[in-house]
């Protein structure tokens, strides 16, 4: 081989192998924006959003980073923040599902009153009901997952011990389905999304509000009214659905391992770990309202019975309502108990 050709040789390996230490060493890194409503301390962000990017970003072997936007950073409203998803204005969104209503009617089955329990079992019930039965409400994203929170109660600046205490109170409610159930007990429903509530109660906007104990500690709730009311039986009185979602380019731009570290964090187990965070969160709420020496009341089954009665008529409305958008929905309701029967354990 003449000295050229040597000379060429070394050069063409030379840059193949810088070729190939430029693909090792900057293969393709990803950074994704999270954006969402709550602070960053909340159970949900906490125990939920937070170790979810970080175990991506671990299986990913740090080639997906993920940037977090905590308390609505980026602008805009609760409420829009599954279209900022959609539209790529950021590459994930975490919200309430309540907060856009008529978009979501069949997912929307899981608001109903005495519909779900323990967060992790209905969380995992509402995942595999909407892959089955209301994909196409998330047909413009990659759903990541969506869930519930547990069993849903009042926080009050009076005690509410019967169905008749709360007449005329004007208390919040976090989505049309809740805010319609109260109208039925009596009370005058004021809609808010969760961030609003404690300058609510703070200014007697609102005298009480229908929120899980997890996000309590968040709102200091336990400082600003000292009665809160459980309910009988494994049921909440009312429950929220959460959406998990990611732009679709976003998604569909990642190469196919990394795409794969996205769908192993995404689907029921997901959804039950969401579940899991907020059923803790529920407990240390909990615990900080009884610490604080505030009046928990327990209605008793037969309290519960008149309840459950009064709001049965919230789910004779909707199954009426959303027919006549063609959508059958005593299935739906009869569906989703089943599924979070088959879920609880």
């Amino acid at each position: 081989m003449s000295f050229f050709n040597r000379r060429a040789a070394v050069a063409a390996l030379g840059m193949a192998a810088a070729l190939s230490f430029s693909g090792h060493a900057f293969a393709q890194t990803v950074t994704l924006r999270l954006h969402q409503f709550l602070p960053q301390q909340a159970p949900a962000a906490a125990m939920g959003l937070i170790p979810w990017a970080q175990k991506v970003e671990k299986e990913s072997g740090g080639r997906i980073k993920v940037q977090m936007f905590h308390a609505m950073a980026l602008g805009g409203a609760p409420a829009q923040l599954f279209d900022q998803a959609r539209d790529g204005v950021v590459d994930l969104s975490w919200t309430v599902l309540g907060y856009t209503p008529g978009r979501f009617n069949k997912t929307e089955v899981f608001e109903l009153p005495f519909m779900g329990g323990l967060a992790e079992q209905s969380s995992a019930a509402l995942q595999e009901y909407v892959e089955k039965y209301a994909a196409d409400e998330f047909k413009d994203v990659k759903l990541i997952a969506v869930h519930t929170h547990g069993p849903g109660l009042f926080h009050s600046k009076d005690p509410i011990a019967k169905l008749e205490d709360l007449k005329g109170k004007k208390i919040r409610g976090g989505s049309r389905i809740i805010s319609s159930m109260l109208g039925k007990l009596g009370a005058t429903p004021v809609g808010m999304p969760v961030p609003a509530v404690t300058e609510a109660l703070n200014k007697g906007v609102i005298s009480g509000t229908t929120i899980p104990w997890e996000v309590t500690p968040s709102l200091k709730i336990a400082e600003l009214v000292k009665n809160h009311t459980t309910f009988s039986g494994t049921e909440g009185l009312f429950t929220q659905t959460f959406g998990f979602v990611m732009n679709k380019a976003a998604y569909d731009k990642l190469p196919p391992d990394l795409k794969k570290v996205i769908d192993n964090n995404s689907g029921v187990q997901t959804a039950a770990m969401f579940g899991r965070a907020l059923d803790e969160g529920d407990n240390i709420g909990r615990g900080i309202a009884q610490k604080a020496g505030n009046n928990i009341v327990a209605l008793d089954a037969a309290e519960t019975a008149r309840w459950r009665k009064a709001a049965a008529v919230v789910e004779a409305d909707w199954v009426k309502e959303v027919g006549r958008k063609g959508i059958d929905g005593a299935k739906l309701v009869a569906e989703a108990r089943a599924l979070i029967k088959k879920h609880q354990r």
